[in-house]
């Protein structure tokens, strides 16, 4: 059991994501360099227990919502090469599990993308809580990291360019930054 009281400022209830205040990106590699993006609309839950490793997320991605700053990219990306959006509408996350490790942790959850779910692991970085936020509500920072294979959740259009240099890597980098505000 890890107490919140080993935690600065934990304070346990139920949080909503805050999405005008955090971020869903993502970096993949195309030929030489990587491509940056983000998901701009999402939603979700956070619920934390006086034992840190009871706590939950809950999250759910608008993959129409993808934002390379390219359009003809996104638009791509939106298409049956890749996402499909007009059949699978939403990526979502369920936490399963969280554990210390170090001074991080690590929260392991079921990523559904594409009617496909995997068990992810996300090194997660607790950055504290806010008790006087810009309008007066309790706030909750968290940074959180994962790689995974597009092709596990069946994303699996590339072409090999002359030389056999892979247009799009497999690997995608997930990034999460994110502010929650206390509901209840």
């Amino acid at each position: 059991m890890t107490s919140a009281t080993a935690l600065p400022g934990w304070v346990a209830g139920t949080w909503r994501i805050d999405p005008v205040n955090s971020q869903v990106g993502f970096s993949v590699r195309h030929l030489m360099s990587k491509v940056r993006g983000t998901f701009d609309t999402f939603s979700g839950s956070i619920v934390t227990a006086d034992d840190v490793t009871e706590s939950m997320v809950m999250a759910v991605i608008e993959m129409s919502s993808v934002n390379t700053g390219v359009e003809m990219r996104d638009n791509h990306l939106r298409s049956g090469d890749f996402f499909g959006v007009d059949q699978n509408p939403k990526m979502s996350f369920m936490s399963t599990n969280l554990v210390q490790k170090d001074d991080s942790w690590v929260l392991t959850g079921d990523l559904t993308i594409k009617d496909i779910t995997k068990a992810v692991d996300l090194e997660l970085d607790y950055l504290g809580v806010d008790l006087t936020g810009v309008e007066g509500e309790t706030r909750i920072g968290f940074e959180a990291t994962t790689t995974i294979n597009r092709k596990d959740f069946s994303v699996n259009w590339g072409l090999v360019t002359e030389g056999s240099k892979i247009m799009v890597g497999d690997k995608v980098d997930i990034s999460l930054d994110i502010q929650a505000v206390l509901t209840s």
